[in-house]
């Protein structure tokens, strides 16, 4: 392991074991001062945050984006605060940690015996929902996760995802869509991250008006399994408990090949997505390139011509 990675673990151990043992009052100033901080640094993520939102707010002032993307900083720290806390959180609070808007969707697709798919955005704290989803509901879930560097780190996270009740899948290795698939065609529950492609091979769709990839998986399972699939979107309000809104099913179309179908239905979910991250831009978590433009300067006639 090199240095930078071993600080990088050490790092994110010393968050769960010190941020987890603070009164929630302290977390909640340390998460503020250190957004602050890292936000008057403006570094590339930083940096990165505010272009995004950009997209989100084209008529935006410079003034207002700077402001934004500091109430961006500080929802990222609160997700980061919460989450180091939340394994030491009592069943009650993460019962009333969470108020989901038009859960009838979720418990009806649960209750039909088709399986689920919730599919959301890097909104708010998802690791919460997720816990309140195996608390409150008492539905277990599957779901993937970014294998990170270094190694160690990425035990870490999937340590403290089971522990919250979740059954975690590695994003590589080619046998997560098989067994996610077997798990919805019991009447399983998935739960996937899906508006960032990783494998670069997802779906083009239209997003705040310009070309990204989305991942192809939550619609490929619908269509495979049956499952109902279901976009999810997050955000926070000045008080401790978190908002979210379950969106209706998107629907598998009728007519077209797979691939069209396919497109069809994950334009659906980034135009779900987009509604939830326009009305809580400050919630969207998006510190990395997201948009063709961004990933392939050739995409953009703009800078091509430079």
């Amino acid at each position: 392991m090199s240095v930078r990675d071993q600080l990088t673990d050490g790092l994110y151990g010393l968050g769960w074991s010190t941020v987890k043992k603070l009164p929630e009052p302290a977390a909640v100033r340390l998460g503020r001062s250190i957004a602050d901080l890292a936000w008057k640094r403006r570094g590339k993520g930083v940096q990165r945050l505010e272009a995004n939102y950009a997209r989100v707010l084209p008529d935006a002032s410079p003034e207002r984006l700077a402001e934004l993307s500091r109430a961006g900083m500080r929802s990222y720290l609160r997700y980061w605060m919460e989450s180091f806390r939340l394994p030491t959180w009592s069943t009650e609070r993460v019962r009333t940690g969470f108020d989901p808007k038009d859960l009838h969707h979720l418990t009806d697709g649960i209750a039909s015996g088709k399986g689920v798919v919730i599919a959301l955005p890097h909104m708010a704290n998802w690791d919460l929902a997720g816990a309140w989803v195996t608390t409150a509901l008492e539905t277990p879930f599957t779901t993937v996760a970014e294998r990170l560097k270094p190694e160690s780190l990425y035990d870490r996270f999937v340590a403290y995802r089971e522990g919250l009740g979740m059954e975690v899948l590695p994003h590589s290795g080619g046998t997560a869509f098989g067994t996610l698939a077997r798990r919805l065609r019991d009447g399983g529950l998935v739960c996937l991250v899906a508006e960032r492609d990783l494998s670069s091979s997802g779906v083009e769709v239209r997003f705040f008006g310009e070309a990204t990839r989305m991942p192809a998986g939550p619609a490929l399972l619908a269509q495979q399994t049956g499952a109902v699939l279901l976009p999810v979107t997050l955000w926070y309000d000045d008080s401790p408990v978190m908002q979210g809104r379950v969106h209706p099913p998107i629907e598998v179309p009728e007519t077209g090949s797979r691939a069209e179908r396919t497109s069809v239905m994950t334009q659906a979910m980034a135009d779900a997505f987009a509604t939830g991250i326009a009305d809580h831009p400050e919630d969207w978590h998006m510190l990395q390139r997201l948009w063709l433009k961004d990933l392939d300067p050739a995409r953009d006639p703009a800078k091509g011509a430079s």
